[in-house]
Order: structure tokens, then sequence, then C-alpha cells
């Protein structure tokens, strides 16, 4: 997104999507200021919607880079140009499956400079709780040494859940944490202990603002 005409476009339809969702899914955003300013840096969301990168694009002011599987991209054409815009990359399901291309692709884009949209659960949660996280985010994070943001959303999986084409009214939530440092987090501690201390850390985090989330939609 170098020139002045995409990032037009992409500021118009992240204004778009997050004028929407306010009004259709009362989206709720806090701890924006927590995120870095600059890039790069990887965002771990967790994930229970199709509707999940559409979100964090609209409440992002900034254009995050994920893959997205090419299904997305084989049925509504304009759901399919909303994620293109929002910085989805299109792979096969092979591709997203496989571990040595993923971290090959984000290795890239953190060495371009670019702030990167990971789901560490690998996959939709399909009851809307959050599951145990896979390891590529802590191979990334310990591999690069960049800040990983703890990102928790509420509220797609009852607005689209899986199987579902359209967005309803549910009221959608989402949560920025407090960046974590790998360095300052697994100083000294062997390259295996340090993904593993890693994700042990962002796991608890992003348990706990799955609690606090679930705390406030009580009635």
């Amino acid at each position: 997104m170098n020139n002045f005409f995409d990032r037009l476009v992409y500021q118009l339809v992240r204004r778009f999507c997050l004028l929407f969702l306010k009004v259709h899914n009362r989206l709720s955003i806090a701890g924006l200021n927590n995120v870095p300013s600059e890039a790069p840096f990887i965002m771990a969301v967790n994930h229970s919607s199709n509707l999940d990168p559409v979100v964090v694009g609209a409440a992002f002011p900034r254009r995050l880079r994920y893959l997205a599987k090419v299904e997305l991209f084989q049925g509504s054409r304009l759901f399919a140009w909303l994620l293109w815009t929002l910085g989805a990359i299109p792979v096969s399901r092979e591709s997203s499956q496989s571990a040595g291309g993923a971290l090959k692709t984000f290795l890239q884009l953190i060495e371009d400079g670019e702030a990167v949209l990971l789901f560490p659960e690998g996959a939709r949660s399909l009851d809307g709780r959050l599951k145990p996280l896979e390891g590529g985010v802590s191979l990334l994070a310990i591999r690069t040494g960049v800040p990983g943001v703890p990102v928790y959303i509420s509220g797609t999986h009852e607005a689209m859940p899986v199987g579902s084409s359209r967005i309803g009214w549910s009221r959608v939530y989402i949560s920025f944490g407090e960046p974590l440092d790998p360095g300052s987090l697994t100083a000294g501690l062997s390259a295996k202990e340090a993904r593993v201390t890693f994700l042990r850390h962002l796991e608890s985090v992003l348990s706990s603002m799955e609690d606090v989330s679930l705390e406030k939609r009580l009635p």
C-alpha cells in the first residue's frame, strides 16, 4: 500500500466498515492506545468467526497483513474485496496449514516493516470460547523479537457463526491488550523454553481478557 490512491481506498473502506459495525453491531473498542504506533509487531487475536478480521481491520487505524484461506474469496465478491482491502493475503488450505510456508510469509512481512495479524488458535472456535493456542505465534515472536499484542473479540460468534454468510445484530466488543515483549519475557532461556514461555504467557493474557469480556456481557 505505497501510493496515495491505495491508502485513500483503504481508509474509506475501513471507515465504512467501522461505521457499519458501530451502527449494526454497536461495536465497542477498548485499549487501542496499547498498540505500538509503528510497525512491525504481531497482533494475536482469538478467532470464532469470519467476521473477526473485518472487526480488527475496522477498529485498528493502520493496515494489518494476515493470511486468509482462498475459499473466503470465492463467495461474496464484496466480502472478498473487503478482506483484500483490509490486508488479507489469500492462500490455499494446504499452504495455510503449512507451518513452514506461513512462517516464511510472516517473516518476510515483518522484515518489510509490516504489522501482521495472527489467529493463534489455528482455526475458528465452534463454541466461541478460546481454544488452546498453537506454537506458530511464539515461534514468530521469538525469531523476530517484535512485540506481540493480545487482542480479544467477543460477539462475532453470535453475529456471524461458523457456516453463516450474514451478519446478525449481536453486539461486538474488541479489546487490545498491552504488548508482550518476547525479549524481556524470555531473557536467559533456551529457544525452546522461550517459545513455550511466551506462548503460555500469551494464552494466560487472552484467557484473562476472555473472562473480563464474559463478565461485561452478563445481564
